[in-house]
Parts: C-alpha cells; structure tokens; sequence
C-alpha cells in the first residue's frame, strides 16, 4: 500500500469517526435539554415548539449521519474503488480529444454525484421536511429544479471546465495561477450576475409594495449609506415554510430580498431590525472580506494542485492508473475535504464573530429589542434548537448558538 493511500485512508476514518462523535453529543444534548425550554427563552417560546425544534434536529441530525456514511462509502467506491477510473476509461474510448474527453468525464461524474445524491435529497425534503410541516415543494417542482440545475452546468459549467482543462494543457507549470485569475473573474461575474439573471430561473422576485415598509427600509438604508437596484420579495413558500432575508450582489445589480414567508411573520419594526443586520454584514465589509478569503483559499488549494497533479503517487494512490488534468481536479476536489475538515472550526469561529459585529451593528441602527424579538420569531418558525452541543456548534455553525447570540445582543445594548 503506498503511504499516501494509508494517509488518506486514516484521515478518512479519522474525520468521519469525529463527525459522527460530534453528532452523537448533539443528539445527545439536545434530547437532554428537550423537556425544557431555556429561561431565557421562556414565556417566548412555547414548550411544543421546543419539543418540535429538538425534535427537528435530531432528525436531521440522524439523517446526516446516515448520510455521511453513505457518502463515504461513495467516496471509497469513487476513488479505491475503481470508480473514477471506469468512467474514465469508457469516455477516453470514444477517441475525443483531451479536452473534449476531460470536460465529458467531469460532466458525466457531476450528472452521476447527483443522481446518487438524489434518495437523501428526496428523503429530506418529502420526508423530513414533510413531517414536520416545513416543505412545500411537489415533485413537479422538485423535477424542474433538477432540470434545470443540469442547463445552467450544460451551458455555464462546460466552457468554464473545458477553459480550465485548457489552460492546463497549454500554459506550463504557471497553470493553476490562471485558472485561478479565470476563477476570480467567474466568481465576480457570478456574484453580480445571481440576482438579476440566474436567481429568477427558480423563483419568482417581486418588489415590495408595501409602501410604508418601503420607506422604512429607504430610511435605514439612507442611514446606513446603502444603495441598491430595488427591495424585492421572493416566493420562498413555493418551496419551504421557512424565512429568511439577504441581500446579493455587487455594483448595480445589489438586491435586498425577503422571503415572503418572513414578511408573514415579522412586524415591521422587526423587519428593519433584521435588514439592518444584513446591512451590517455590508457596511463592516464582511462580504468583501469573505469573498478574498474564499479567493485566496482557491489560490493557495490551486497551487497545491499544481505540484500535485505532476506526482505520479497522487494519482496511482487514489486508484487511478493514467494520468490526466481532469483526473487530477476530480481527486483533489474528492479528496481535499478529507484534511481540511480539521480546520472548520477556524471558519465558523470567523463566520460567527461577523454575526456578532453585525447584530451589534443592527443594535445602533435600530432597536436591539426588536431584532431580539425577530430572532425569537425565526429561531421559532425555523424549529432552530435553542440547546445545542456547544462543541458540535462551535465546528458546524455559522451563526451563534442562540442563547448566546440574544446574550450577546443585550450585553451591546446595556454594556
């Protein structure tokens, strides 16, 4: 066995054996915790829908273990497995030219991941989300969505792989260095493009027309120096109960959006108290911030890959006997999770202290007491646990626990 197929496999069982360590505390705490509702939630949130937000999570929680098993086993039988190499070999028979052969392979093992993906996919959302009242999805829905997820890879994914299969063939050992340039314009174009072009493909965006929530919103933005294309509406309830805001984009196509199931349940003292979080999220430059991270993370993964993809042991290690460029980006997307699971908790630290920034930020720029009661309002509507493995937390979430979060926020407005 070569050394590198024994370090992955333990990284492997190491990874999985503490994900699923880390799952069993959370089932285990919040199952603890469920007979009672937290004291500082008590009188806002009703024991049933306690009962229900911990039942909720374990559910999931159960799932996504079964889950990660399942992946495993496909991440085995992609790379040790052969997997990867069979498909390779049946589309490298057709007699194509490389990058014609590459950008098939990806494309039919992208087409495949999913069509595996697919039972837990149908389970979480007929099932679980069934169960307990939150999907509102059909099949025919569900269909079209898959529909069309699989146009937008056909016509925006296949020239994106096919340029970067390119550009490893044709510019030398500099290669990842421009694929990472085409990245990052990829990534800006997307992140401007989402809102106006592609987001409408799934669901309908309407602008607000509630006039005098309109200009309370105008108002917060004036203050908060915001300027945006327009304050739309989005049917999320096509799809799910759940609520949620944000806005998107960058230049002229930035949008701030609510899903009209949380407009259903929010008062509108409420809705500015969380559009001000989001703003916060903006004018303390976290989005700027995130999106260098990621690009810097892509550039540093991408220079990793191209010492890789010129080692022979990369891929004879992980089942694969030829050699290519896209073989060389299949495994290490396959297998770059593996070892950098460790580092989650370093993420999700930095995602939650931007959480906290920007309640404090909502704080100044509207009332603290109402994004409380907003929270209160979403963690409830969502059956988000008010109880969480602290631990298991710490590495899976991006937002605080909320009892620590609404702490958080009343120690801003008292301090």
């Amino acid at each position: 066995m070569h050394a590198f197929t024994l370090l992955f496999l333990l990284a492997l069982a190491g990874s999985v054996t503490l994900r699923l360590w880390l799952a069993r505390r959370h089932i285990a705490h919040v199952s603890r915790h469920r007979a009672q509702v937290p004291d500082s939630f008590a009188g806002r949130v009703a024991i049933e829908e306690h009962h229900k937000a911990a039942d909720y999570t374990v559910t999931n929680t159960r799932t996504g273990m079964l889950a990660l098993l399942y992946d495993t086993a496909l991440l085995l039988g992609w790379t040790l497995g052969g997997g990867l190499e069979w498909l390779d070999g049946l589309v490298r028979g057709a007699g194509y030219p490389p990058v014609i052969t590459g950008t098939a392979v990806i494309l039919a093992f992208l087409v495949l991941s999913t069509l595996l993906d697919l039972p837990f996919s149908l389970y979480h959302t007929f099932v679980v989300e069934q169960r307990f009242g939150f999907n509102r999805s059909t099949p025919g829905l569900f269909v079209s969505d898959l529909l069309k997820q699989a146009l937008l890879l056909g016509v925006i994914g296949t020239p994106l792989i096919a340029l970067a299969l390119w550009i490893m063939q044709a510019t030398g050992g500099l290669w990842w260095l421009y694929v990472w340039l085409v990245w990052t314009a990829f990534t800006l174009l997307m992140t401007w493009a989402w809102p106006a072009f592609i987001a409408p493909l799934f669901n309908r965006f309407s602008p607000l027309t509630d006039e005098s929530l309109k200009q309370r919103i105008q108002a917060l933005m004036d203050r908060c120096g915001f300027r945006s294309s327009g304050i739309f509406v989005m049917d999320g309830s096509r799809r799910s109960g759940h609520g949620n805001a944000y806005f998107t984009g960058f230049g002229n196509n930035k949008r701030i959006v609510f899903f009209d199931t949380l407009l259903e349940s929010l008062e509108p003292v409420e809705i500015e108290a969380v559009l001000a979080h989001e703003l916060g999220h903006f004018r303390l430059h976290h989005i700027r911030k995130r999106l260098m991270t990621g690009l810097l993370m892509s550039l540093a993964a991408l220079a990793l890959l191209g010492w890789l993809s010129g080692q022979d042991w990369f891929y004879h290690s992980l089942g694969i006997h030829t050699p290519s460029s896209w073989m060389a980006l299949l495994l290490f997307m396959l297998v770059l999770p593996v070892f950098t699971f460790i580092l989650q908790p370093l993420m999700s630290r930095l995602s939650r202290r931007h959480e906290f920034e920007a309640d404090a930020y909502a704080v100044q720029q509207s009332s603290g007491n109402d994004l409380v009661q907003a929270l209160v309002k979403m963690y409830r509507e969502n059956a988000s646990t008010l109880t969480p493995d602290p631990l298991y937390s710490a590495w899976h979430d991006s937002h605080p626990p909320a009892p620590v979060r609404i702490a958080r926020i009343y120690a801003t407005m008292n301090p």
